[in-house]
């Protein structure tokens, strides 16, 4: 039995010797073959990103917005998602033309988020707001634009040059503040809702379809039509370098842009354009900040 014992202990030394030696020999192989580095993933950003069909790879910085040199500055404004001119116009105490001409906006519509517009006149410039001369009226009926309405938006340019005005054009008021207000509606106003600064910036007066809506001092026409979400037919007056009156919800407009009119003179048909009733929405705006219009208007 001691010597079965001794001939088994010797024949499991001669098998770990031999697997030893074939675990050797694999190892020497393995180290003989050519060496490949272990696969790493490379998570820079844009490292094997493809460049843009028909443009080189040349790893330069975005171009910049337009503008952007004039960031913060007093007197310009950058442009957030789901800005428009008219709006940028009308929150400025601007007319939207002269913000494109002021930044070269060959086309309205190509603004971009980030750009940075100049929304005061230049520097040295003299321009206020004048009267033009009247021009036949242009009717607009509910649900449509003025002709001049589609140019803020998608698909269509705005002309640069604006209309000179007349040699007898009267002088700005001596007092920016020294307008004589009167209510954008005939008769008794019944207000529906009141002046809020942050949920309604105007009045909401009460009317008929068809009703007359009347402007309420002198001034110009900057917009007239149906480009700005939320207020219907719109028309925007500027009545000097501080105030700009707007009058939404019409049924009709009477007017177009550059066109002067006078205190009283009927503008537009109330109707309900982009709302839950028939009724007039009207602001006043100074310097582009909306104000309360009851504080203006005289006692009626």
């Amino acid at each position: 039995m001691k010597k079965d014992y001794k001939m088994l202990e010797l024949r499991g030394r001669r098998w770990m010797w031999a697997a030893g030696v074939l675990a050797a020999s694999m190892l020497a192989g393995c180290a003989s073959g050519s060496r490949r580095p272990a696969p790493v993933e490379d998570r820079s950003v844009g490292a094997h990103a493809p460049a843009a069909a028909g443009t080189a790879n040349t790893g330069e910085a975005p171009k910049p917005p337009p503008g952007s040199e004039n960031q913060g500055k007093p007197g310009y404004y950058t442009i957030r998602p789901g800005d428009t001119l008219i709006r940028i116009a009308l929150d400025s105490g601007q007319n939207w033309r002269d913000i494109a001409r002021w930044n070269n906006i060959d086309n309205p519509n190509v603004i971009e988020v980030g750009q940075v517009l100049r929304v005061i006149p230049p520097a040295g410039s003299t321009e206020v707001a004048v009267a033009r001369p009247v021009v036949p009226g242009v009717v607009v009926p509910s649900g449509a634009a003025a002709p001049s309405a589609s140019a803020p938006r998608a698909g269509s340019s705005a002309p640069q040059a604006s209309l000179p005005p007349p040699a007898n054009a009267p002088p700005p008021s001596a007092g920016e503040d020294d307008l004589a207000w009167t209510w954008p509606t005939a008769g008794a106003a019944t207000v529906l809702a009141g002046f809020d600064e942050q949920r309604n910036k105007g009045l909401d007066i009460a009317g008929k379809a068809g009703d007359p809506v009347l402007a309420t001092a002198d001034g110009r026409v900057v917009y007239a039509g149906a480009g700005l979400r939320g207020y219907g037919n719109l028309i925007i007056l500027k009545h000097n370098n501080t105030f700009l009156s707007a009058y939404a919800h019409n049924q009709t407009l009477l007017v177009k842009e550059d066109q002067s009119v006078r205190k009283g003179q009927k503008i537009a048909e109330m109707g309900s354009s982009d709302a839950d009733r028939v009724k007039l929405h009207f602001e006043i705006r100074r310097q582009g900040k909306p104000v309360d219009p009851a504080k203006y208007l005289p006692p009626k």
